[in-house]
């Protein structure tokens, strides 16, 4: 069974994100721990974590993932370095107590051409030190200047900081955005050898699959509805039919055709691709 999920607001409680999820024809989901504007460290009940993961079971809605702060940023030496590491390992404590599978997180930014590096992967491994042991990190590829714009660059940190639990997620705008061409089967294939061998599928744990707003190669990343882009329908076809990903669950973080963010509309058109 294809695994098709959205972002869904947590508005009114973490649980009610389920029943989001479920109205718009999702069997997966995404959601904020906490809000994603401050340092917010949430604060969630023992028994609101149960009560969570007991229903997202109870309705097939799995995996549920969490998406990190966009505040964050593991490279950074000061204040905001400390901060990201304190709010992801609390985070990442949450999501093994709420049946989270893990959070989908952005690196962040380097300050000085890269020499900050040993130091993103030393944060990097002192959060997987301290989290526990059945959740995911999940690096996203980034669609701008931003670190991990590149398969080569999230494999040399997965390669430094070498642990089972530091996983992938692929965002399709995000990889138009920089360069990675996936419209044809043999670029998409190629795409997926390239990846095997550098990376290694067992680490891509979902796909982002939104749509762009801007042109190939342009590194920028403003999402887009479904067919609405410049992405081209073709690769979200091929990487929801291939073999070799299929499997992987979806996660769409679009506009919604009504501006009121992913709708069924988008699901339904995720669910005609499938052959």
């Amino acid at each position: 069974m294809h695994r098709i999920g959205a972002h869904v607001s947590i508005a009114g409680g973490h649980i009610k994100a389920i029943d989001r999820a479920l109205e718009i024809g999702c069997n997966a989901v995404q959601i904020f721990c906490a809000s994603p504007r401050g340092w917010n460290f949430a604060k969630i009940p023992e028994s609101d974590s149960d009560a969570f993961a007991k229903y997202a079971k109870n309705k097939d809605v799995t995996p549920v993932y969490f998406h990190a702060s966009y505040l964050i940023n593991l490279a950074d030496t000061g204040r905001i370095g400390t901060l990201s590491k304190q709010l992801l390992t609390h985070e990442l404590k949450i999501a093994s107590a709420m049946g989270v599978r893990g959070s989908i997180v952005h690196l962040g930014s380097y300050k000085d051409n890269g020499k900050n590096h040993k130091h993103l992967c030393d944060h990097i491994s002192m959060i997987l030190e301290k989290m526990p042991e059945d959740v995911e990190f999940i690096i996203e590829n980034a669609g701008n200047r931003k670190i991990g714009k590149d398969i080569d660059e999230i494999a040399e940190i997965i390669e430094e900081v070498k642990d089972k639990r530091l996983k992938v997620c692929l965002d399709t705008c995000h990889l138009h955005a920089a360069g990675y061409d996936l419209t044809t089967e043999k670029s998409y294939e190629d795409f997926v050898t390239v990846f095997d061998e550098k990376i290694g599928l067992e680490r891509l744990s979902v796909w982002h699959l939104n749509d762009s707003r801007d042109p190939f190669g342009s590194l920028r990343d403003r999402h887009d509805n479904l067919g609405e882009g410049l992405v081209g329908m073709d690769v979200f076809k091929h990487l929801l039919n291939h073999p070799k990903t299929k499997h992987i669950p979806v996660i769409l973080e679009v506009p919604g055709f009504k501006g009121e963010g992913p709708d069924k509309q988008n699901v339904d058109i995720v669910k005609s691709l499938l052959v």
